[in-house]
């Protein structure tokens, strides 16, 4: 049937709404430029979605070197970004109202002016949100005050461009028009619009900001802009109709029981992101919480909704009843999320996979992105298809096109807004990830209720039915085991082993799902272990021993008097309570992000850390340890910067130039600084980069190694700002002095009995290194580049080569380490020894 010219009713919202007769809605024409210009506004909508997830990308990155990366400060972020979203799409259709602005070229005009509008804020966010980070640094308060400024920070730099994006979906749908082909291209816009964001996620996670910086990205985002309002107002000049304005009065309708849609579509998007945040805190486990495993999660993500979208908006346009379509989506979204539990606590973890098999990452990248399809693609993908399907349930008549999709696009945004917030701040640390998942359940079904309650008969039956649904699934719903919060993603191979081995004596003595990070401390025999996110971090063994201690007590015995120090990282808190032996020292501040650590390495490692924690002079701070340094005008004798791997995502900030620059600049006058630098799970690009960086801070910087078997484990890089030698005599007469015997036995128990075994550790210093790192690019605030050339060596066993080139550097320092006598010349004989030098 030729459709041209044929009058057509939208599918009412519920059953009630039928009463609304044909004769009394406009009449919509269909014209069939709007079916020809389709595709390229289809195209031209995926090109907003890729340059808006760029500029997220970048946008947080660049605030959290501002207002520090805690789950504060990010949840600040994610409210801004998303309020922005939400108020744009909410309002748009209220300051342009339709009689005005309706026709599709006016349409096209708006939108190419919000895409170039967009365009020019993301240029400016990047010159713009550096320089508000500094007026911030200057005036910083601490407690509620300090959070209602980075709150404001947050909004000020997120709300101008982000109320433009979220004002495009409702302008572009005028184009589309609120008839029911209409709806249906509103879905298929929103849907191009996530696969853009899909293409912009890849992009700027696996080469945008991996090969260039945070400058080249946003370039590239303002380039798509600037294309995409380009070729909108060119589209708009062969848009003369203005067929599709509705009449003054339809404009104000709305089908009877739209809210209770919104309410449906609201609880949807709550449910979709609270199930991000769950599933990305235990997909980061399992997969390792690399930049590309975010990347990867975040894209089979907007993948899903992308699909579902797509279905949906078919769907909306012949199913009979949308509401009730709605409802189904949300009972099957319920089962997603059971199933998405099952697969994470019974599947993922016993996957024979060892990541080890493979030293190429994109191997790896491959089986990651298998394993989070068959986790999180099924409830994504009914997700996305209840966007379209509540356009078509809300839609009455002649109502504006750009009030329905707005303020269902904001529903879906203010919900998706507290899901993020609920779960990350309050559910996961409260009450775990496994009950947050029986909560989404519970949130899911109450989400298929709201529709349900539109329907005329046997609505008591269909709600029982959900809550009965809902019921059964979340029972089925079991947390993920504690071996997968300790091992992450080498917990089979472990598993293999450890019963190869008949091992079964390692048993959890803590477990904690925290704000920041999921934290196990374990106990094998009279090893106690802990580990923050799946991955090792100390031990009460001797190498992890050795480590912590000299990032104490190097630092410490290089000054000649050290009374104030900053520790970076609790960790175990044995670095932490290697200061506490000294009795010059008079104020120990400790920056920890996660708060659930420092209680529990207390009551597990007190005897290792001192107790540390309960010495009168320890100030505890929960927060990020950059924005500490970033915020405060204390200077420090030591600063010791102990963080977990440089391939975590977002740890390579305190790896960064200007992180240095600012240990640097609060230091006291012949202040030393300690930087933990691991050589193993990492390649020659990644430790020459780490090198290459501290090194243009501290030029006079000294390097310390931690062995394994003779082979380099561990560097410990110590930068002074002064050029003192060390006198090897002095210090040893230090060691032996009645005020230093706990110091003296600190350091004995982990294999260093003088001043001479200690020095020994001496690896190399920047003079003799720049051959090695002639050429190499720093790491810096606007690239970032640490954290994707080290998540791409994650799987190199390279530490024994890296630490023999590093050792062909040696020589010994006659300027640096002096003194005479038999001292001396033992610490000169070991120092000269080609490998093993303690």
């Amino acid at each position: 049937m030729n459709r041209k010219g044929r009058r057509e009713r939208l599918p009412q919202a519920s059953a009630v709404a039928a009463t609304v007769q044909p004769e009394s809605a406009s009449v919509w024409i269909e014209d069939s430029s709007g079916s020809r210009a389709l595709p390229v506004v289809l195209l031209l909508f995926a090109g907003s979605g890729c340059a808006a997830l760029i500029y997220e990308i970048v946008w947080f990155q660049l605030l959290q070197l501002a207002i520090g990366s805690s789950a504060v400060s990010l949840g600040l972020l994610l409210a801004a970004y998303m309020g922005g979203l939400c108020a744009g799409s909410a309002f748009f259709a209220r300051f342009m109202p339709a009689r005005a602005k309706a026709a599709r070229e006016n349409a096209l005009r708006i939108y190419a002016f919000l895409e170039l509008g967009i365009g020019i804020f993301g240029v400016v966010a990047l010159f713009g949100v550096p320089f508000v980070g500094r007026i911030y640094a200057a005036g910083a308060m601490t407690g509620f005050a300090g959070m209602i400024l980075r709150g404001l920070v947050a909004a000020v730099c997120l709300l101008p461009p982000t109320l433009l994006m979220g004002a495009s979906l409702p302008a572009i749908s005028r184009w589309a028009e609120s008839s029911p082909a209409g709806v249906a291209r509103m879905g298929f816009l929103y849907a191009a619009n996530i696969a853009g964001a899909v293409t912009g996620c890849i992009l700027a996670g696996f080469w945008l900001l991996r090969v260039y910086d945070m400058a080249v990205a946003t370039w590239f985002a303002a380039a798509i802009n600037a294309s995409v309002g380009g070729v909108a107002f060119f589209l708009a000049r062969g848009h003369t109709s203005h067929t599709g304005i509705p009449s003054e009065d339809a404009v104000t309708r709305r089908a009877p029981g739209a809210l209770l849609i919104y309410v449906a579509i609201a609880l949807s998007g709550l449910t979709a992101l609270g199930a991000e945040v769950v599933w990305t805190r235990l997909l980061s486990l399992l997969l390792g919480p690399t930049v590309y495993t975010f990347s990867i999660i975040l894209a089979v993500f907007l993948a899903g909704l992308c699909g579902g979208s797509s279905a949906g908006s078919f769907l909306a346009r012949h199913v009979r009843n949308a509401a009730s379509a709605l409802a189904l989506c949300q009972i099957l979204v319920a089962a997603g999320i059971a199933w998405a539990a099952w697969t994470l606590a019974s599947v993922l973890p016993y996957w024979p996979a060892d990541p080890w098999l493979s030293i190429s990452p994109w191997s790896n990248f491959d089986f990651d992105m298998m394993r989070c399809l068959r986790t999180i693609l099924p409830a994504t993908l009914l997700w996305g298809a209840s966007f379209p399907l509540a356009l078509a349930a809300a839609a009455a008549d002649g109502e504006d096109p750009a009030r329905l999709s707005g303020e269902v696009y904001a529903a879906n945004t203010a919900g998706s807004i507290a899901g993020a917030l609920l779960f990350s701040l309050i559910l996961i640390p409260g009450i775990g990830t496994a009950n947050s998942e029986r909560v989404l359940v519970w949130l899911a079904a109450a989400g298929a209720i709201a529709p349900l309650l539109l329907l005329k008969h046997r609505v008591a039956v269909y709600a029982a039915s959900a809550v009965a649904a809902a019921l059964l699934l979340s029972v089925t719903v079991s947390g993920i085991p504690w071996q997968a919060m300790a091992y992450g993603r080498r917990i089979a191979p472990i598993l293999r082993d450890q019963s190869l081995a008949g091992e079964s004596r390692t048993t959890p003595a803590f477990i904690s799902e925290g704000i920041n990070a999921s934290v196990v401390i374990a106990q094998r025999g009279d090893d106690r272990f802990f580990y923050v996110g799946g991955k090792a971090e100390a031990s009460s063994g001797l190498l992890d021993m050795r480590l912590q201690r000299m990032m104490g007590h190097l630092p410490a015995l290089l000054h000649p008097a050290p009374k104030s120090v900053l520790v970076v990282g609790f960790g175990a808190g044995v670095t932490a309570g290697s200061f506490v032996p000294y009795p010059e020292v008079s104020s120990i501040v400790i920056c920890e992000l996660e708060p659930s650590i420092p209680p529990a390495s207390d009551e597990f490692f007190g005897k290792e850390n001192n107790h540390v924690l309960r010495d009168g002079r320890t100030h505890l701070i929960n927060d990020d340890a950059r924005h500490y340094i970033l915020t405060t005008s204390g200077k420090f004798d030591v600063i010791t910067t102990d963080p977990i791997h440089p391939w975590v995502k977002g740890t390579s900030t305190l790896y960064s130039r200007e992180y240095y620059e600012m240990v640097r600049s609060h230091l006291s006058p012949g202040g030393v600084a300690a930087q933990w630098l691991p050589i193993y799970e990492s390649d020659e690009q990644t430790v020459k980069t780490e090198l290459a960086t501290f090194f243009s801070v501290f030029p006079d910087a000294t390097v310390w190694s931690n062995y394994l078997n003779g082979d380099g484990y561990d560097l410990v890089l110590v930068g002074r700002t002064g050029n003192t030698p060390i006198d090897v005599g002095a210090l040893q007469r230090r060691l032996t002095q009645s005020g230093y015997s706990q110091v003296a036995s600190s350091i004995a128990e982990t294999g260093f009995h003088s001043a001479v075994d200690l020095l020994a550790t001496y690896t190399g210093r920047a003079s003799d290194l720049a051959p090695m790192v002639s050429g190499v690019a720093v790491n810096d605030d606007m690239n970032m580049r640490l954290q994707y050339l080290a998540g791409l060596g994650l799987n190199a066993v390279l530490s024994p080569r890296l630490y023999s080139e590093i050792l062909s550097y040696r020589r010994f320092p006659a300027d640096l380490l002096t003194g005479k006598g038999e001292e001396f010349d033992r610490l000169q004989e070991k120092i000269g020894r080609r490998h093993r030098t303690f």
